[in-house]
């Protein structure tokens, strides 16, 4: 693989889980943009919302980013990363975009889980019976970036490592083809 493969899609689609799989099989490096602007700036996800707002999380991803693209890797993108600026057109340019894909109902249980919960900073306020149509309503207005992406990919069955081999390797398949 020569590209860097860019995985998009909503908060708990499977993204870093998928991505350090695939990155694995394929024998390339995995970055994940969350983790890297945490590591950068030495301050979680939250607290970069809280103390320095939405726009400046949005240009260290955006920085992130274009560190990774061009790589032979692969790439878990943060949930918003396709929606601001050009980042879409920018990955598409410069990689294999996936979009990867999973129910409304199936998000909101995995963002129920503390371990996730806690670590998103528009998830964390929220009840958990607010969480399903929070996600329905971000769906809606993310999709049309997120359908930019140069394929789209059923992400669901992750719940396991050996369901995240099986769907890495169907991923891998479909890639082969493409």
């Amino acid at each position: 693989m020569e590209k860097t493969i860019f995985l998009v899609g909503y908060m708990c689609s499977g993204k870093t889980t998928l991505g350090r799989e695939l990155a694995l099989q394929l024998g390339v490096d995995f970055y994940d943009l969350d983790e890297m602007i945490e590591e950068r700036a030495q301050m979680r996800a939250t607290e970069i919302f809280a103390q320095l707002g939405e726009p400046r999380f949005r240009e260290m991803e955006r920085e992130a980013l274009r560190m990774v693209a061009g790589a032979p890797a692969v790439v878990a993108c943060g949930g918003g990363t396709p929606c601001y600026g050009d980042n879409m057109a920018l990955m598409n340019r410069l990689g294999v975009t996936i979009w990867l894909t999973t129910s409304p109902e199936v998000i909101a249980s995995r963002l129920t889980l503390p371990e996730h919960k806690l670590k998103r900073p528009t998830i964390a306020p929220l009840a958990d019976d607010e969480i399903l149509p929070h996600v329905v309503e971000a769906l809606g207005r993310r999709s049309p970036y997120y359908a930019q992406a140069q394929m789209r990919f059923d992400s669901t069955d992750i719940e396991s490592a050996a369901a995240t081999q099986a769907t890495a390797q169907r991923l891998l398949s479909e890639l082969a083809v493409e």
